[in-house]
């Protein structure tokens, strides 16, 4: 199946407790970290509801 990478480009310090844990689910902890997960439909719900905090690269 095809991959998506995720990059944290802001703090999550400030952010909401359930968009502090989304980002612990995605497995971004720091600044500039980028993981590669699966692109599915619940990894892009995950990634919609931090956009704010993250990038997708391509």
């Amino acid at each position: 199946m095809a991959t998506i990478k995720v990059k944290q480009i802001k703090s999550k310090i400030g952010a909401p407790i359930d968009q502090k844990r989304t980002l612990e689910a995605l497995g971004l902890r720091k600044i500039s970290q980028v993981v590669e997960k699966e692109d599915t439909p619940a990894i892009r719900g995950m990634i919609q509801k931090v956009h704010h905090l993250v990038t997708v690269i391509d």
